[in-house]
C-alpha cells in the first residue's frame, strides 16, 4: 500500500494552483518515507548526509517556520524552540535518526494541517508576512508558496534518489 497522490488541476486559479502544487509535493515526499524502517529512513547515498527521514523532519520545520514564524510572526514551539541552531544548524535533519516513518509522517501532517489553516485565513496572496528577511523586507504570501513548492520539489528529487537506492522504488 502507498499513500494517495492527487495531481494538480490542469487549469486552476493562481491561488488554487499554488496550493495544489504545494500539496502535491508534500504528498510526493511523504510517499518516499512511507513504509520504511528507521534504518532505511536513515540511509545515505555517496558522500551526502541527506536521509529521507531527515528530509521529512526538515520539511516539518520548514512548514512551521514559514507559516507560524514568518507569516504569523509567532515563536516556534517544541521541539524547535529549544534547539541551539547556532551550535547545530542541521539538528532538524539529524534529529530524525531513529524515528519511525509513522512518527515522522504524523508530525509532518500535523504541521501541514496547521499551515493549511493559517493559509485559509489569508484572503489575498499579496498579504505581507509579519517577519522580514535579513534586509528588512517582508515577503508576500505568493512568494512563500512559490518558495515552499521549490523547497519541496528539490527535496522530493533527493528523496527519490534515496528511495531508489534503498529498495528500487521509483516514480512520482
Amino acid at each position: 500500500m502507498t499513500l494517495p497522490l492527487t495531481d494538480p488541476s490542469n487549469a486552476p486559479s493562481e491561488r488554487h494552483g499554488l496550493e495544489e502544487f504545494l500539496d502535491y509535493f508534500r504528498q510526493v515526499v511523504r510517499r518516499k518515507a512511507y513504509g520504511l524502517t528507521p534504518d532505511q529512513l536513515n540511509h545515505t547515498v555517496a558522500s551526502s548526509s541527506l536521509t529521507i527521514g531527515g528530509i521529512l523532519r526538515h520539511l516539518t520545520l520548514v512548514e512551521e517556520s514559514w507559516f507560524v514564524e514568518v507569516l504569523q510572526g509567532k515563536e516556534l514551539g517544541e521541539p524547535w524552540s529549544s534547539v541551539d541552531w547556532n551550535t547545530d544548524r542541521d539538528w532538524d535533519f539529524e534529529s530524525a535518526a531513529g524515528m519511525t516513518a509513522e512518527e515522522l509522517l504524523v508530525v509532518h501532517e500535523q504541521s501541514c494541517e496547521v499551515s493549511r489553516g493559517i493559509l485559509a485565513e489569508v484572503v489575498n496572496l499579496d498579504t505581507r508576512t509579519e517577519r522580514c528577511d535579513s534586509d528588512g523586507e517582508k515577503f508576500n504570501v505568493r512568494w512563500v508558496l512559490i518558495h515552499l513548492i521549490e523547497e519541496y520539489a528539490r527535496h522530493a528529487g533527493h528523496a527519490d534518489l534515496l528511495r531508489e537506492d534503498i529498495d528500487g522504488e521509483i516514480g512520482d
